[in-house]
């Protein structure tokens, strides 16, 4: 799939149907004198429906489907006809998709697994038909329910990948590259900076048929909290990793600050980042002889940490032995960061920058096309 087809954030305005109104009908038949209420319920109003879905890997095919409406029921009618039930509108979404209030920027729900189903919008009750207001005092009622009315609201779907690791890194430290070795991913390689421009997930296998999912987010840079290079827009997509694997290249100047920067720019967009495994592994040092390992390894942070080289292969399976051992270890991966232990923060809708034209809505059910909505 091409790179400008990833598409991890869509707003789209949401409605589910209205219910059928219940009929006031009076039985009328030759030779039945006095048939009394007959008047059926309405129907029910569509809901519209979030559903998991392990094909879609984002969020592309809802960009141009800004405006998802659900069916309204249908009126009942005399002879307890009951009125028909408004079709569901289903919503089909990545495993890793959240769902937030674009209003308020309030969190309604995360969809992380396949077939799993979590009602958005749901539509209106049908009214009841006098049928049910008849007794022995009242036996010809007049009157019957309206259908309930529908809900409406603009929604804000975010795309965060669902993997076990995560590669934090600067530009061009090898993350692509490690990545295209591990497992069968094929990230976009080359010698300049802010080579991936998208996220890229790719499925590492180990011993015995085991695996476990890796995800390579674009490189960061000192400023990013603040909107440099590509600012942190794609740190969405390690928020669910149980472990931040760093990338730093042997090169560097200075191995330790440019973990601390990358260290400050995760506190910068969402402190609990900080609680996660951290591991560290030094790139490139394929060309780094014992001596210079040696040197190297006693200013280094204080975390757990290999030297690698993604081209000659070196380092590569014990990173995959410390990645299995760490994914496995209760010590190292605190329940509370877990995929199931993820705390939504309150998303900030003022700091997004949002399409003109996403706040454009039919002025009446003529106007919508029906088409359009199809999911």
């Amino acid at each position: 799939m091409a790179e400008t087809n990833f598409v991890d954030y869509v707003k789209i305005f949401c409605r589910s149907g209205k219910g059928g109104r219940g009929s006031a009908h009076f039985r009328r038949e030759k030779y039945v004198p006095k048939g009394g209420p007959d008047g059926g319920d309405g129907g029910d109003g569509g809901s519209v429906i979030l559903r998991g879905n392990r094909n879609y890997w984002t969020l592309l095919h809802l960009r141009y489907q800004r405006h998802i409406f659900a069916e309204h029921g249908e009126g009942g009618s005399g002879g307890q006809r009951f009125g028909k039930k408004g079709e569901h509108k289903i919503i089909e979404v990545p495993c890793g998709t959240v769902a937030y209030d674009a209003e308020t920027g309030e969190y309604l729900c995360d969809i992380t697994e396949d077939g799993e189903e979590v009602v958005l919008l749901k539509g209106g009750r049908g009214g009841l038909g006098n049928v049910h207001f008849k007794s022995s005092t009242n036996q010809a009622p007049r009157y019957a329910q309206p259908g309930e009315p529908f809900e409406e609201k603009w929604i804000i779907l975010e795309l965060k990948m669902l993997a076990d690791v995560g590669l934090v890194g600067f530009p061009n430290a090898g993350k692509s590259t490690l990545l295209s070795v591990v497992s069968a991913a094929k990230p976009k390689i080359a010698d300049y900076p802010f080579t991936t421009l998208v996220p890229n997930l790719g499925i590492v296998s180990y011993r015995d048929g085991k695996s476990f999912v890796m995800a390579d987010i674009p490189g960061i840079i000192e400023g990013a909290s603040e909107g440099k290079g590509l600012g942190i827009r794609f740190l969405r997509h390690i928020e669910r990793n149980s472990i931040l694997l760093f990338i730093i290249p042997a090169d560097s100047s200075d191995i330790k600050n440019e973990y601390s920067i990358l260290l400050n720019e995760l506190r910068e967009y969402n402190p609990e980042l900080l609680d996660k495994t951290h591991l560290l592994a030094i790139s490139k040092s394929d060309m780094l002889d014992d001596e210079l390992i040696s040197e190297i390894s006693k200013d280094l942070p204080k975390v757990p940490y290999i030297f690698i080289s993604s081209v000659t292969g070196k380092g590569v399976s014990q990173l995959k032995d410390m990645l299995w051992r760490e994914l496995n270890s209760d010590e190292y991966v605190p329940k509370s960061v877990t995929r199931k232990g993820l705390v939504h923060r309150k998303l900030d809708v003022s700091a997004l920058e949002l399409d003109s034209k996403e706040d454009e809505l039919p002025t009446s059910d003529d106007d919508y096309d029906e088409t359009t909505s199809t999911i």
